[in-house]
């Protein structure tokens, strides 16, 4: 009998895990949907301001002279942001970006690293990695407010020859089933950034009348595209993490009910198992006695 009560101490053990991971998952999912709505409204504006930079690029017929598109040769050292979470149970997502931003410093090694999230600070801490900076107040949901200061400083650092590149390791978000690691290169600023709706659907070359100069409109679109794309890093970031922490609290909740049952069978048998030794006993008691 001592088995069987080890058996249902592990069970109701479990069962209570279960719960735990169950209520995870609904968590995760109630803030997957908030993210998803404000990746999904975010990205056609991102994706028509680049449209709109590639056109006016276009018009100055490659005469563009700013100091975001303008390469820093010179600069000795670049600026990688890596983006991860700052809680766990979310499966592979912080392992994924992690390995990208490592493959990328073992290619540029002079590399200036400013971590996001609790778990990419601790990763780096312990491989003793220096980090320029630890940014770990940024919710689930970042605001644009939040990113916009470091979007700026990331340009006004590249404008004066500091780095020589800027680019964002993130989880880049495609959809529910597909998410993949990314190393982004925002800075220096291609003259007509190419995206996927571009590859995609063919467009159609619109004639514009520029009021001001199409020089004049770029010098303002130009940062605006920076901040908005490191907006949208930060958003496709937000969307992977609590996708992928809801498939890994759906995985766990499943692995325990399959445990819970095999707890269920193993129970039934050594209770089984219990009540044949006590009739045994009762028979041969009977037959000793007879």
């Amino acid at each position: 009998m001592a088995n069987a009560r080890v058996i249902i101490k592990r069970r109701k053990s479990v069962r209570n895990i279960r719960k735990i991971t169950r209520t995870m998952q609904l968590i995760a999912t109630a803030r997957f949907q908030a993210a998803f709505s404000r990746a999904v409204a975010a990205r056609p504006y991102v994706e028509r301001m680049t449209e709109l930079v590639a056109d006016i690029s276009n018009a100055v017929e490659g005469e563009i002279s700013h100091p975001l598109i303008k390469p820093r040769e010179n600069a000795k050292h670049s600026a990688l942001l890596v983006i991860t979470s700052n809680r766990g149970l979310c499966g592979g997502f912080n392992a994924n970006v992690l390995r990208k931003a490592t493959a990328h410093l073992a290619e540029s090694p002079d590399t200036d690293v400013f971590m996001v999230g609790k778990k990419g600070v601790n990763y780096f801490r312990f491989l003793k990695r220096d980090m320029a900076e630890r940014i770990t107040d940024l919710g689930d949901l970042p605001r644009f407010d939040q990113v916009e200061p470091y979007a700026n400083r990331f340009m006004e650092g590249f404008a004066k020859g500091q780095w020589a590149s800027v680019h964002v390791c993130y989880m880049r978000f495609h959809s529910v089933t597909r998410q993949t690691p990314e190393a982004l290169r925002l800075l220096p600023l291609s003259a007509a950034p190419a995206t996927d709706a571009k590859k995609l659907v063919p467009r159609k070359d619109v004639q514009y009348e520029y009021s001001p100069a199409p020089a004049e409109l770029l010098a303002e679109l130009l940062p605006a595209t920076a901040r908005i794309r490191l907006f949208q890093c930060f958003i496709d970031a937000a969307v992977g993490e609590q996708v992928a922490r809801m498939v890994a609290m759906k995985a766990a909740t499943d692995a325990a009910s399959d445990m819970i049952t095999s707890l269920t069978r193993r129970y039934n048998r050594a209770r089984q198992t219990q009540i044949t030794m006590e009739l045994l006993d009762i028979v041969s008691g009977a037959n000793a006695l007879a």
